[in-house]
């Protein structure tokens, strides 16, 4: 029974995509112990985010009032730059991870179901995901700029936590 139970999780380990995340850092359990993302899971995430907040912050420019217009046109430029400085320092050599090229369930559900409202359902989606989504992402970068056992990557996060956080507070203010 316990060769059995040992098999059937290697399948599933062997089964799952070389960029997916651990289940502890995918459901927050990680974050609210504080505990070091691994790189992969650090990546994996931060592509997420980035990919989610660009994606979303473009559906603004058809469904967005005026005030959330300038917001998400500062987070697609912001979140594309933070995805290309990521994009070289994987493409580069000097972190050796798989980066996911579209967003992983949980995210595309996020996105899917902001793409199902309009008006005042959207514009409170949108700015509730805002801060959501900046609140993780500031508790990833800063948790893996802490401790993360990359030093490119650690210095990579250490830099990109200041524009997260500044993205945070618009995000609270948005929210008013």
């Amino acid at each position: 029974m316990k060769n059995m139970l040992l098999a059937g999780a290697a399948v599933v380990l062997l089964a799952t995509p070389a960029y997916s995340q651990s289940i502890a850092e995918k459901t927050g359990v990680n974050s609210t112990l504080g505990i070091t993302p691994t790189t992969q899971d650090f990546v994996t995430e931060a592509v997420n985010s980035d990919m989610l907040e660009i994606q979303s912050s473009q559906l603004v420019a058809t469904k967005g009032d005026t005030k959330d217009k300038t917001f998400a046109e500062q987070m697609i430029k912001d979140h594309t730059e933070t995805s290309d400085k990521l994009k070289q320092l994987v493409t580069g050599g000097k972190v050796k991870v798989d980066m996911p090229s579209t967003l992983d369930k949980s995210h595309q559900a996020k996105l899917d179901k902001l793409k199902g409202l309009n008006g005042k359902d959207f514009t409170k989606q949108y700015e509730d995901m805002q801060v959501s989504a900046h609140k993780d992402a500031v508790s990833l970068y800063q948790r893996y700029a802490k401790g993360g056992d990359n030093a490119d990557l650690k210095t990579f996060a250490g830099e990109t936590l200041p524009k997260l956080q500044e993205h945070l507070k618009m995000a609270q203010d948005l929210d008013k």
